[in-house]
C-alpha cells in the first residue's frame, strides 16, 4: 500500500536554514534554497510539520533558550508555521534521551502532531538525524551538506534515502513510496 506520511519532521540547522553555529541572532536566519516552496507543498498536501533540533549552545552557555526561541520565531516568519518545535538544550555528554541520535524528540514531536513515529519522515543533514529516526522507527531522508561525513552518506544510502536538496527530499516524502521502503 502506498501511503503519504502523516507528518514530516525537520532538523533545523543545515536542513531548513543555513547552518550558523550556535545561532542566537534571528537576523541571521536564512532558509536553504527551495525551503519555502517545499514546505508549502507539504502544507497543501495536509501533512503536519515539526522541527527536532539539537541546541547544545544552550547547555554550553553560548545562547539562551530565549534566543533559540527567537530564532524559531524567525524561521516561522520566513517559512510559515510548524505544528511543533522540539529543542534539545543539552550538551553531548549530558546523557539525555532527547539529543539526536537519541529518539526522544521524535517521540515527542510525533505525539504533539497526533501520530506515531512510524507515520513520520525525518529530513536532516547528518548521520545523527538518520540514527534518531531509525531508533524511533521513523523513516529518514538525508540531505548532505558540506559538513555531512562520507560515512554518514554511505550509511544513509544503505538504510534510508539520500536526496540532493530539500525540495527533492520533500518530493520523496510525498511520493507515496511504500513506507516499508522508506523505513529502516
Amino acid at each position: 500500500m502506498k501511503l503519504r506520511p502523516a507528518a514530516v519532521l525537520f532538523d533545523r540547522d543545515g536542513t531548513l536554514i543555513e547552518d550558523v553555529p550556535y545561532l542566537g541572532d534571528p537576523a541571521l536566519v536564512r532558509p536553504v534554497p527551495g525551503a519555502a516552496e517545499a514546505l508549502a507543498r507539504l502544507r497543501a498536501a495536509g501533512v503536519a510539520l515539526g522541527v527536532v533540533s539539537n541546541q547544545s549552545g544552550i547547555a554550553r552557555g553560548l545562547i539562551t533558550r530565549a534566543q533559540a526561541d527567537a530564532v524559531a520565531a524567525a524561521v516561522e516568519d520566513e517559512l510559515g508555521p510548524f505544528g511543533t518545535w522540539q529543542i534539545c538544550p543539552h550538551g553531548p555528554d549530558d546523557g539525555c534521551r532527547c539529543r539526536k541520535p537519541a529518539p526522544g524528540m521524535i517521540f515527542r514531536a510525533a505525539a504533539a502532531l497526533g501520530t506515531t513515529p512510524a507515520g513520520c519522515v525525518l529530513i536532516g543533514d547528518i548521520g545523527a538525524d538518520v540514527a534518531a529516526a531509525q531508533a524511533a522507527g521513523c523513516a529518514a531522508v538525508l540531505v548532505p551538506t558540506p559538513v555531512t561525513r562520507r560515512a554518514e552518506v554511505e550509511h544513509a544510502r544503505a538504510t534510508a534515502l539520500v536526496a540532493r536538496d530539500l525540495p527533492t527530499a520533500v518530493s520523496m516524502a510525498l511520493s507515496g513510496t511504500d513506507r516499508k521502503e522508506l523505513a529502516p
